[in-house]
């Protein structure tokens, strides 16, 4: 068994969102800044390794931080792709998003998410403007409880188009925080 593991936390150097957890011992913290790709212990195979040493979704180390009593770690990133095993962008993704990759990979006949997806992007785009439509003449005219499940529509829906695209929505959050620096 490797020495004492350090919970490492990994976050975007741009964003500042964090994108995982993982361990470190000695020897994946020394590969770590070594390399400046980063390395983890695992406790199932118990061996180092990189991450993105199978899916090519190598995390570039920024900064390496050790916490006051070096019983954990913080590292800045550049990620090169999504850092999930999912697909995602974090492993602290909103639950409706995964939910919808989950759906998408399991290809269920008679899934909701899985026809949508493969109606397209026009198809997305239409039920989108449909349900934006729907949630104002909610806001102007009918009760909180209805202006509630239509927003989850449109923002459902709103998901599911960005899918379609092969987008992300740590795209959108990413932009949004853009803006606010310009706001």
């Amino acid at each position: 068994m490797a020495e004492e593991l350090r919970a490492a936390i990994v976050q975007d150097e741009l964003t500042k969102r964090v994108l995982m957890l993982g361990w470190m011992d000695d020897e994946a913290l020394a590969l770590t800044r070594s390399s400046g790709l980063v390395h983890f212990f695992s406790r199932s195979r118990q061996r180092s390794w990189r991450k993105g040493e199978t899916s090519g979704n190598t995390l570039h180390v920024i900064e390496v931080a050790l916490d006051c009593d070096e019983d954990a770690v913080l590292v800045s990133v550049h990620a090169d792709g999504p850092t999930c095993h999912d697909g995602s962008t974090s492993c602290f993704t909103p639950w409706l998003w995964r939910r919808i990759l989950r759906r998408e990979n399991e290809g269920a006949e008679g899934s909701y998410v899985v026809s949508q997806l493969r109606a397209g992007v026009a198809s997305n785009a239409r039920k989108v403007g449909e349900e934006a439509v729907e949630l104002a003449v909610a806001a102007l005219s009918e009760d909180d409880e209805r202006v509630v499940s239509e927003a989850a529509d449109l923002w459902f829906h709103a998901l599911l188009l960005l899918r379609s695209r092969g987008l992300d929505p740590a795209a959108v959050d990413e932009e949004l925080r853009r803006r606010a620096v310009t706001a």
